[in-house]
């Protein structure tokens, strides 16, 4: 490796050399802001006479011995990218000003020597050579034909039109005097003596943040010869980079999507910022066969990935209604487990109707839930594993059977407390995805004439009690009642409707609302409001009869699975923070981080908890007030603790506790660490 501090103009105008983007850098991708900075950056020093030079960071590179046919030295670009390529929009808009200014001498010596290779073919002509779309977008720029127009999107026409903006002839001569004293640190590799991938890994760039997507792409291309990378990057990368995309925002996916991926196949959640991490430890290095092999499967699920991130894709009707509403709900933890089943259908191991009916009960088991406000961490780890508790069999079957069977914070929730949940949550104020997909799903159930509410500005929701209501109806309701609804039924599904009307309507009494001519109740065709169109008033025991209809259908739409579990189903296992009192109990074993662990004995279970966390995190003992809620020490005194247990080669804690203190030192050390989902236990049988 060898590193010089070089002027940019030195650098960019070194002879019959030609500046390779290769594939598997991310696109060109600085903002506006960036390129401000730069520019000003640039004019700063340009009308300083004191300032001589300016930094703006390194350029990393390989040569490879690399030339073209027309003896073109090919410098392959591994960080700086986004520099260079901004350097030659700046250089470009230079150029195009020179032309308009009739400047023949600084048009060619710009052109001749920081923009082309003057002698060279065709292909071989720009100093800098991007990928291919940016190559299309300079190239253009280079022609600077006013007749023709760039019509796809592109950063490189953006910030070229945003220099053109502010480089004129009145601040030319500063900014080529600026450009002029740039400087940056030059480092050549050589691919036989330097490891290309882990130099630029360790690289602190002054530019943009590498996403997990970025790094994977570098660690699967920067290795392999041109041709590979072109094969790799065309057949897989690319097709990769298209599809997990969110289109509706025009962001890049890939990172989820790889950490979803990895999640399916490790039975693992990968944090955000170890995705490549774990990429690298899945899939080392290898030839380019198994390389292949190893993003085939890769390829495979992104197209599934992209129809659960953008719905319209899917031709389906029904699968598509499904996937919309999936996607309202954000379940995109279940995403790992989604990707697999809607591959069982692509592959017909399972038909429509029962992927469908997969679908629809993932949103149950989900929805429900957030009713309950059940902790949604604790879908992390149901949906890591589930698929592979499907039976291909009895698909849908085993798929509820499973569910159902989980304890806890876990739990698919039963009809009962989800009834007695619904009555008074407030569902007016959640996201408004989860509010329009309650209200659109009840007032379309059975429907046939579906009414569309999610982005539909004519239909709002509309409090039948109003959130400020005229003073007539404390006079019709009475004191008590008027306080007991505006405290706990306001925002409640029985007294939350939709409206088209909902301006006129207003703050006004009932029958008003009721009757209103071609607005109120009476008038409205939707099933949701069926039922005011023919109350006589409207108060608590109003609100509780029209809540029963509501609840009635929500469980004909988000429904508990009609099906008996036999004694094998009903394993009776149960987390910790819910388990019975453990006094005069013994376990049949215990399941911590996933692992089975056989204990009978609660002190042993006690022992094994205490001895993972401190394996796992020894410096949250004493960080927190652990240590000392379990007498953590290093060397036992007599007394203290009264009965030493030890949970490594060093430390013991007290053992000297009942069971229930055991539990309750146990639940508090597992709060500690932010696992209270980790510890599940079944008592044995009497």
């Amino acid at each position: 490796m060898k590193a010089n501090e070089t002027k940019v103009e030195d650098f960019l105008s070194s002879n019959k050399t030609q500046f390779v983007i290769p594939v598997y850098q991310r696109n060109y991708d600085w903002s506006t802001s960036q390129c401000k900075q730069l520019l000003d950056d640039i004019l700063e020093v340009g009308t300083s006479k004191k300032t001589n030079a300016h930094f703006i960071g390194s350029v990393v590179y390989v040569h490879d011995d690399v030339y073209t046919s027309s003896r073109i030295k090919e410098l392959t670009v591994i960080d700086g990218q986004q520099r260079l390529t901004t350097l030659t929009l700046i250089y470009l808009t230079l150029y195009r000003l020179a032309i308009e200014m009739n400047d023949e001498g600084l048009e060619a010596e710009i052109s001749e020597t920081y923009l082309t290779n003057k002698f060279a073919p065709e292909e071989e002509k720009l100093k800098l050579r991007p990928t291919e779309n940016n190559d299309k977008a300079i190239k253009y720029l280079l022609r600077s034909d006013s007749t023709e127009e760039f019509n796809d999107f592109s950063k490189v026409i953006d910030n070229f039109n945003y220099f053109k903006s502010r480089i004129t002839q009145e601040n030319i001569e500063y900014v080529l005097k600026g450009l002029s004293k740039l400087m940056f640190v030059e480092i050549s590799l050589d691919r036989e003596k330097d490891d290309p991938q882990r130099i630029f890994e360790s690289l602190n760039s002054t530019g943009l943040e590498l996403s997990q997507a970025d790094l994977i792409r570098n660690y699967i291309l920067m290795g392999l010869n041109r041709k590979s990378q072109n094969k790799i990057y065309n057949n897989y990368w690319e097709i990769i980079e298209k599809l997990a995309k969110d289109e509706s925002l025009n962001t890049s996916k890939v990172s989820d999507f790889i950490r979803d991926y990895l999640t399916l196949v490790n039975n693992k959640i990968p944090n955000k910022s170890k995705v490549y991490l774990e990429f690298k430890a899945k899939f080392p290095t290898s030839d380019l066969e198994q390389l292949e092999n190893n993003l085939l499967p890769i390829k495979s699920l992104v197209k599934f990935y992209n129809k659960l991130l953008n719905p319209k894709n899917e031709p389906d009707r029904a699968i598509r209604t499904q996937l919309e509403y999936i996607n309202r709900l954000e379940i995109n933890v279940a995403f790992p487990f989604l990707m697999k089943v809607y591959e069982d259908y692509s592959e017909n191991i399972i038909d429509k109707e029962t992927f469908i009916k997969v679908l629809d009960f993932i949103q149950s088991f989900a929805w429900r839930r957030f009713i309950l406000g059940l902790p949604t961490n604790a879908l992390n780890k149901i949906f890591m594993t589930l698929y592979e508790k499907i039976d291909k069999e009895n698909y849908l079957i085993s798929l509820q059977k499973w569910l159902l069977k989980r304890p806890g914070s876990q739990r698919f929730p039963k009809n009962n407390e989800l009834i007695e949940s619904l009555k008074l949550k407030d569902v007016y104020n959640v996201k408004s995805k989860n509010r329009t997909y309650l209200l659109e799903r009840l007032e379309n159930f059975e429907n046939k004439e579906p009414v569309k509410i999610e982005g539909n500005t004519d239909i709002t929701i509309e409090h039948i009690f109003p959130q400020n209501p005229d003073p007539k109806w404390k006079v019709d309701l009475g004191t008590d009642e008027y306080n007991f609804i505006k405290e706990t039924y306001l925002n409640t599904i029985g007294n939350l409707t939709l409206s088209g009307n909902n301006g006129k309507l207003g703050n006004k009494v009932f029958t008003f609302k009721r009757d209103l001519e071609n607005a109120g109740y009476k008038d409205s065709r939707l099933w949701l409001n069926k039922y005011l169109s023919i109350a006589e008033k409207w108060d608590k025991a109003e609100i509780e009869k029209r809540f029963d209809l509501l609840a009635e259908r929500f469980l004909k739409i988000w429904e508990y699975p009609e099906i008996e579990l036999d004694d094998r189903d009903e394993n009776n296992e149960v987390n910790i923070f819910e388990a019975e009192d453990p006094k005069h109990k013994k376990l049949e074993y215990a399941i911590f981080f996933d692992q089975k662990i056989e204990v009978t004995q609660v002190a042993k279970l006690y022992v094994e908890v205490f001895k993972q966390l401190f394996d796992l995190q020894p410096e949250t003992f004493f960080t927190t007030d652990l240590a000392e809620k379990v007498t953590l020490t290093k060397t036992p005194k007599e007394g203290n603790p009264r009965q030493p247990v030890q949970i490594n080669d060093t430390y013991f804690i007290e053992g000297n506790i009942d069971n229930i203190g055991k539990f309750e030192k146990i639940k508090h050390a597992l709060t500690i660490f932010d696992s209270e989902d980790e510890l599940t236990i079944k008592y044995a049988e009497k």
